[in-house]
C-alpha cells in the first residue's frame, strides 16, 4: 500500500485555502481571540499527518530490508509494522473523511 501523505496534506490545505477566501479577512491575532485552538488543532493534525507518514516509511523500509534478506527482520515483524501503518492510515482518512462531512454540512447550512 502506497500512501500519498503529502497530497493527503495538500488537499487538506487547499481546503484551509478555501474556507479562508470565504471569511473576510481578520488579523491573525483576532482570529486567535475567536479561536485559540484553532493553531493547536492545526498543529495536531499536521503532526498525525507526519506521525502516519513516517509509520508507512518505516514499514517500507522493514520490508525492502525484508526482501533483501536482513536476518534482523522477521516476517512477523515486518507484518506487524506494516499492518499498524495501514491501521494508522485508515484511521486518519477515516477522520478526513468526517472532517470533510463536517465542513460540508457547515457549508450547507442556511445563513
Amino acid at each position: 500500500m502506497d500512501i500519498k501523505a503529502n497530497s493527503l496534506y495538500q488537499e487538506m490545505q487547499s481546503m484551509m485555502a478555501q474556507t479562508r477566501m470565504d471569511m473576510p479577512e481578520m488579523p491573525v491575532n483576532q482570529l486567535q481571540q475567536i479561536n485559540p485552538s484553532s493553531q493547536n488543532f492545526a498543529d495536531m493534525l499536521s503532526q498525525a499527518v507526519n506521525t502516519v507518514n513516517s509509520m508507512q516509511l518505516e514499514s517500507k523500509d522493514a520490508q525492502q530490508r525484508f526482501d533483501m534478506g536482513d536476518k534482523s527482520m522477521s516476517l512477523a515483524d515486518v507484518m506487524v509494522m506494516k499492518e499498524k501503518s495501514g491501521i494508522a492510515f485508515e484511521a486518519t482518512l477515516q477522520v478526513r473523511n468526517k472532517v470533510l462531512e463536517a465542513y460540508k454540512q457547515i457549508m450547507n447550512m442556511p445563513v
